[in-house]
């Protein structure tokens, strides 16, 4: 396999400095805190949510291995959710830490169920500051963004997205984690298609910096998945899309039912190969008996011997052909 150079990470050190400036001001853990900025009650413009992400119901949240079968399902197709409850929730993106080996570490969408709001961008990134869930975190899925952090504001204006973010976030951590803590933030918020940038403030703080996904692409694993997300019905063909930085653009992707036996494995070409990040968007069909959970994988095959190498696994929702 060939050696990638390592991409540094980039220094944002006008946000840095202004949240330093904060921190200090503030007086630290043994200090008074001061006068907080009152959090924002208004809601942001409405954004457009691009395609929407399924979610199988009822949904589940294990900490042991994955089953076949969602909590309280009797097998069978995917039960489709009551008008009402589709009326009274809408699914929004979280982006989070997966971790693993090298080449397969990076960021990971995860689904929330929220109230249904025109707010959706701010309800997005309330459901990122509240963290992995349990059986999230169990299945190695973290996030960089500190404790009690909180949303002070949200406004959305000629495609520019500017979060103002309490003190809590730029505490802790190191460069590499500040910069992870950013780019969840950033892909958080540019899940949806109206939004092109994200400028960052701390209390109220910051510069007129502009972020988005292309400033964190060191971030990704080699071949990041993006669609669908982590537990997310994939559909039959499964439709896949994300990213890729792989030898001659090349790679495979499988699909696992829940027992581990290999359902597809096919080729898939990114736009872009060898030393450049290339995005891919296919189908792959699998035949599987009864909606279960399963596996998504994808790998590049060693240029060498084949041998699968950066390997990434990613839960996701099977069912059968209809």
């Amino acid at each position: 396999m060939q050696t990638r150079p390592t991409r540094p990470f980039l220094p944002l050190i006008g946000v840095v400095i202004a949240a330093s400036a904060v921190v200090a001001a503030c007086g630290g853990a043994s200090g008074p805190l001061g006068t907080l900025p009152v959090p924002s009650s208004s809601a942001e413009p409405s954004v457009a949510q691009g395609s929407p992400d399924v979610t199988p119901e009822p949904s589940v949240d294990e900490t042991t291995s994955p089953s076949t079968e969602p909590s309280g399902s009797t097998g069978g197709s995917s039960p489709t959710p009551s008008a009402s409850a589709v009326a009274a929730t809408t699914v929004v993106r979280a982006y989070f830490w997966l971790d693993g080996s090298e080449g397969s570490a990076g960021i990971l969408a995860v689904l929330r169920d929220v109230p249904s709001t025109k707010a959706v961008a701010t309800a997005a990134v309330n459901a990122l500051l509240e963290g992995p869930s349990t059986g999230e975190a169990a299945r190695s899925i973290s996030s960089l963004v500190p404790d009690g952090t909180q949303l002070l504001g949200l406004t959305i204006d000629g495609g520019v997205a500017t979060i103002d973010l309490s003190s809590e976030f730029a505490s802790g951590g190191g460069t590499q984690a500040y910069q992870t803590r950013l780019a969840q933030v950033v892909y958080t918020l540019t899940q949806f298609p109206t939004v092109k940038g994200v400028n960052v403030q701390i209390e109220g703080a910051g510069d007129a910096n502009v972020l988005n996904r292309s400033d964190y692409e060191q971030l990704l694993p080699t071949i990041w998945v993006d669609r669908p997300a982590w537990n997310a019905a994939a559909g039959n063909p499964a439709h896949i899309t994300g990213s890729a930085d792989v030898f001659e653009a090349a790679f495979r992707v499988s699909i696992l039912d829940g027992s581990g036996k290999v359902l597809a494995d096919q080729q898939v070409m990114a736009t872009c190969g060898t030393g450049c990040r290339g995005t891919f968007d296919t189908t792959v069909p699998y035949t599987v008996a009864k909606a279960q959970y399963g596996t998504l994988r994808v790998y590049e095959p060693s240029a060498k011997d084949g041998k699968p190498t950066s390997i990434r696994d990613y839960r996701i929702w099977l069912t059968p052909k209809s």
